[in-house]
C-alpha cells in the first residue's frame, strides 16, 4: 500500500490515527485504529474503510494475549 495513503487515511468512526498490520509481524494485512479497537481489513491492496466490515481487536485479544 502506499505511503502517502497511508499518511492521509484515518479510522472512519474516530477520525483517529490507524496502524498498517501486515504479515509477517501480524497475522493479517489490515488497518488498526487502537481507540475505538477495530481493525479494517485490506484486501487486495485496498482498505476497507466500513465499520461493516470492521473486525473488532476485543474478540482477538483473549485468543492473541496470554492471560
Amino acid at each position: 500500500m502506499d505511503t502517502r495513503l497511508l499518511e492521509l487515511l484515518v479510522c472512519p468512526i474516530c477520525k483517529g490515527p490507524l496502524e498498517y498490520h501486515r504479515p509477517p509481524q501480524h497475522e493479517r494485512n489490515e488497518l488498526v485504529c487502537m481507540a475505538d479497537r477495530l481493525a479494517f481489513p485490506v484486501r487486495d491492496g485496498i482498505p476497507v474503510m466500513l465499520e461493516s466490515e470492521a473486525r473488532s481487536l476485543d474478540e482477538s485479544a483473549s485468543v492473541d494475549s496470554p492471560k
